[in-house]
C-alpha cells in the first residue's frame, strides 16, 4: 500500500534545497538563495528544520569580514531524500 510522504520534505523550499544539496558536495548559503528565490529569512528558518531533524550540516565561518554558511546534506538526509522519491514513485506508478 501507500507510504505516507515525509512532512519534512513535503515542503516546497525544504524539498528544493535537499535537491541541491543531493547534486552538489557543498552549497553555500548565497547559492541556495540564488537557486531557490527564497528570501534569506526563509531559508535560514528552512535549512534550521532540516539541521534539526539531521538531514544536513551546516558549518558558519567567515570569508574576510563576511559570514559564509555552507550546507551539506548528511547520511541521514540522503536517505529521506530516496525514501521521499520512492514513495511519489508509487503513487505515479502504482503496482
Amino acid at each position: 500500500m501507500f507510504q505516507n510522504l515525509d512532512p519534512l520534505l513535503h515542503s516546497q523550499l525544504r524539498l528544493a534545497i535537499i535537491s541541491i544539496l543531493v547534486s552538489v558536495e557543498v552549497a553555500e548559503f548565497a547559492y541556495l538563495k540564488e537557486q531557490t528565490k527564497a528570501s534569506a529569512g526563509n531559508i535560514s528558518v528552512q535549512l534550521e528544520k532540516l539541521q534539526e531533524a539531521g538531514y544536513i550540516k551546516i558549518e558558519k565561518t567567515f570569508k574576510g569580514k563576511y559570514p559564509l554558511t555552507k550546507c551539506t546534506i548528511s547520511k541521514k538526509g540522503i536517505k529521506a531524500f530516496e525514501e521521499y522519491v520512492k514513495v511519489i514513485q508509487q503513487y505515479i506508478k502504482p503496482k
